[in-house]
């Protein structure tokens, strides 16, 4: 059975996404090179000493709500909140993180990307402006969300599903089989030896690469044709019902 199983919704902050589950189990990676982690710049008015911190500052000011805002000597400007949270603001304006008291943070960055991260899922979102989504889970699961309503799921093991707009589904597997699942629920696989299967409401059949075809109906009949022109027909028991090569 090589069809995985997930429903997609698209998800929207602050709830942390949840992944899609893994993939059917046995499968085998593939040597692919793992996706990289999205990495946070550390914001210009960042400082590790508190002595140095203080040098830099070159204003602050306490708001009657109990925010504290610090301006630095680089442009750039600091707001802490009562709860915790705080907000980065680089000299050009451009760059915007904020680091929630629950430890999430979002930044917009200057290409107006914009990535979340849930803390407590240890995942990322990432907001292209274009309109593309992407999620990179902790268990190494990415899912795309792109504009046209295509969305696109790499498990762990590598293994690649693309759900399409119109109801079909396609599956790209480590070892190379795919699996194609048309809107009227009948799903043609693709074998890398080769072979080929088809399967329906009505029967199951594969074809061979030596050009044999073999069906299995939904009662338990089965016909296999051959190259040379020779028909065999069997019961659901294995009995022959009819071999031209008789």
């Amino acid at each position: 059975n090589y069809i995985l199983t997930g429903n997609l919704s698209r998800r929207s902050k602050p709830v942390p996404p949840r992944d899609l589950g893994s993939s059917d189990k046995g499968q085998t990676a593939s040597p692919r090179e793992p996706p990289e982690p999205v990495d946070f710049p550390d914001p210009e008015c960042k400082k590790d000493d508190k002595k140095e911190e203080k040098e830099e500052i070159q204003g602050e000011i306490s708001h009657p709500d109990g925010k504290v805002e610090k301006v630095y000597k680089n442009g750039c400007h600091v707001i802490l909140f009562p709860n915790g949270t705080r907000k980065e603001v680089s000299a050009d304006g451009k760059t915007v993180t904020v680091t929630f008291f629950n430890g999430d943070v979002k930044q917009v960055m200057p290409d107006e990307r914009v990535i979340y991260y849930y803390a407590s899922a240890q995942t990322t979102h990432t907001t292209y402006p274009e309109g593309l989504e992407i999620l990179h889970f902790s268990s190494g699961q990415i899912e795309k969300y792109f504009p046209d309503g295509r969305k696109e799921i790499t498990f762990p093991d590598q293994t690649i599903k693309n759900l399409f707009p119109d109801g079909q589904e396609e599956s790209i597997f480590p070892d190379g089989t795919i699996v194609r699942v048309q809107r009227d629920g009948n799903k043609i696989i693709e074998f890398n030896n080769g072979q080929r299967e088809l399967h329906t409401a009505q029967f199951k059949r594969r074809e061979y690469p030596d050009g044999t075809v073999k069906t299995v109906y939904t009662n338990g009949h089965q016909e296999t044709k051959y190259t040379s022109g020779r028909i065999r027909v069997k019961d659901k028991d294995g009995n022959v019902l009819m071999d031209t090569k008789l």
